[in-house]
């Protein structure tokens, strides 16, 4: 696996989810190619998302949950505290990040949060240590 300075802007979901930290990008077997991909790679549950697939997502012109009008829907509230409660992140947090100082700031931001201070890649949000050398 290479190791990542950056992170693509494209690896960031409608719900401010930074595919480029998820287990099933970041896995080299059946690798999940991001949310705003058409991959056949996707698990189901991405593929059949709720939020990556709203209606209401398709009307905006950033392509984030954070300029529809029921932001903060009832998934997105759900996700948001999951994933708080499991893994230390908030999609919620990184949305209004993202709203407030831009996407390039953001996956600037993200690329130091994330990044793996023994080897330089990248720490997996859903395992909390790098899938390349096993360093917290």
């Amino acid at each position: 696996m290479e190791k990542c300075s950056s992170i693509d802007s494209a690896l960031i979901a409608p719900c401010g989810m930074n595919c480029a930290i998820c287990l099933g990008y970041l896995r080299e077997k059946n690798r999940c190619e991001g949310c705003n991909t058409d991959s056949d790679n996707k698990p189901n549950y991405c593929k059949s998302c709720i939020i990556k697939n709203c209606d209401f997502l398709k009307d905006t012109v950033s392509q984030f949950c954070y300029e529809c009008p029921k932001y903060p829907c009832k998934r997105l509230k759900q996700l948001d505290k999951r994933y708080r409660t499991k893994y230390a992140m908030s999609m919620l947090e990184n949305l209004n990040f993202i709203k407030q100082s831009g996407i390039d700031k953001f996956t600037e931001s993200e690329s130091i949060r994330w990044k793996c201070k023994t080897c330089g890649g990248l720490i997996c949000v859903h395992r909390g240590y790098c899938l390349n050398c096993k360093q917290i």
